[in-house]
């Protein structure tokens, strides 16, 4: 006999819980650099509106199906089929999903950790030499700094749902948002500071192209979580009182809030710092703009404020994207966590143990994939290049198979559960759903257009990143 389901204590416990799961690296990094690149204040525009009239139905989805079964992935959809095993499959892979992301993301929250190491005992020059970062991705110490984040990881789950996650939550979130408030404050003191605000806010509709929309498409669903099962999962923690409907409104609202003041942060700094940067040249990867570009910009400060406030803002700014890793990794590793207290009937202690061991060590063949061990650093090819065992666990779990587990949810809620099941469970919690026009958009996009454009993202990502062909021509 299971013990009885833990919930959020509070609504405001499970909107900053999920808001965390949605909050992290893409958002504080990879949404700036994407905007600048792709029109700014246009992109800023498009990707609002993806994410209120595309990505908002998923995540009200996500969280019905959640709290109906109060389980997570593999449970949800085998309570909600009636047993099926092609649904159960479905689900298992909404669970494998965030277990193999939550792989490359210990990697990066890992080199975050020593990062904030080498910047405090004033190693910002190293950093920020051309060499500094592939010495560091190769350091023994990098697995001292990983048994760290692990600590913290499981001092956080192990301690539950209310006493862990929802703590966490609550003391990071709000922590995050002062620190990020406080650095967009003293970025935008910087000369020429505001050339980047302007260029992030101000719409520029000749880049409207089919490509940027394709990536304000794409940049909408992966930022706030979709098709992890983080949603399912933190779903079945709330009570009948929560409304489901305004609380994934106001997840959407803070993800793409702190998104937008991560523009305010980035791109002034940039533009300070080097007043002729073409955003185009910015790298295409949030982990290099991170660890590659961003010490350099820091390190260009101790001309007005010496090395060591140059070294402060930077250890700063590398906390507080930090404190957003360790919310996403938590929320993510809380899906198989589940998983197996639920359908394995684990303890958490148990489950986090085989995680450990588990996700652990697949962690490591990432970590090693730089250079350390030439097996997981040749690991395959494919697209006409060699890539690591790490590219390989990013590009199948985070940019191809998210989509299709989107797609299976809309497909799932629409045509297998059903839309008057969406609906009644929908009500509880809010009276005047049923009937409403939020009601009425919900169930005609997520049996319609919705899961179209969740499966073409699919089909094409898989053809971009595995067979180097475009199938939108763009």
């Amino acid at each position: 006999m299971t013990a009885s389901r833990e919930h959020f204590s509070s609504r405001i416990g499970f909107i900053l819980a999920a808001a965390g799961s949605a909050v992290g690296i893409g958002n504080l990094v990879g949404f700036p650099v994407n905007a600048a690149k792709n029109g700014g204040g246009a992109f800023l525009l498009i990707y609002a509106l993806f994410v209120f009239f595309i990505c908002l139905p998923v995540m009200i989805a996500e969280m019905a199906v959640g709290r109906k079964t109060q389980k997570e992935p593999v449970g949800a959809y085998k309570s909600l089929s009636n047993g099926s095993k092609l649904w159960g499959a479905a689900g298992f892979l909404g669970v494998l999903t965030p277990f193999m992301i939550a792989v490359f993301y210990m990697v990066l929250t890992v080199w975050l950790f020593g990062y904030i190491v080498l910047t405090l005992a004033g190693k910002l020059d190293f950093l920020a030499s051309n060499e500094g970062f592939g010495i560091f991705i190769n350091s023994p110490y990098l697995f001292v700094a990983m048994a760290a984040v692990a600590g913290i990881i499981n001092y956080i789950l192990v301690a539950g749902v209310k006493d862990g996650i929802e703590k966490a939550a609550k003391v990071l979130m709000p922590t995050l948002f002062v620190m990020l408030i406080a650095m967009v404050i003293f970025v935008l003191t910087l000369d020429n500071a505001f050339a980047g605000v302007e260029f992030f806010i101000i719409p520029d509709a000749s880049k409207l192209t089919p490509s940027v929309i394709n990536g304000a498409l794409s940049q909408a669903f992966f930022s706030l979580s979709l098709g992890m099962g983080i949603l399912i999962t933190y779903g079945s923690y709330i009570n009948n009182q929560t409304d489901i409907a305004n609380s994934a409104k106001l997840v959407a609202i803070t993800d793409t809030a702190v998104a937008f003041t991560a523009g305010l942060m980035i791109l002034p700094a940039v533009f300070s710092f080097n007043p002729d940067v073409n955003p185009q040249e910015l790298s295409d990867s949030s982990v290099s703009l991170i660890f590659t570009f961003l010490p350099k910009i820091f390190l260009a400060l101790q001309a007005s404020i010496g090395y060591i406030g140059a070294s402060a803002v930077a250890a700063f700014f590398f906390l507080l994207v930090f404190f957003a890793a360790i919310t996403s990794l938590v929320s993510i590793l809380e899906v198989p966590v589940s998983y197996l207290v639920t359908e394995k009937c684990h303890s958490r202690k148990k489950a986090l143990f085989t995680l450990l061991m588990t996700a652990g060590i697949l962690t490591l063949f990432a970590t090693v994939s730089f250079g350390m061990v030439t097996f997981f650093t040749e690991f395959t090819s494919y697209a006409g290049g060699t890539r690591s065992f790490f590219d390989v666990v990013y590009d199948v779990f985070y940019d191809t198979i998210l989509p299709l587990n989107g797609f299976l949810l809309c497909v799932f809620v629409s045509y297998r559960w059903k839309k008057k099941n969406l609906t009644a469970e929908l009500s509880i919690g809010n009276k005047n759903y049923a009937g409403s026009w939020v009601e009425k958009y919900v169930n005609f996009s997520l049996g319609t257009f919705v899961p179209l454009i969740v499966l073409f993202i699919f089909i094409n990502t898989v053809a971009v990143k595995f067979f180097g062909v475009n199938l939108s021509g763009l």
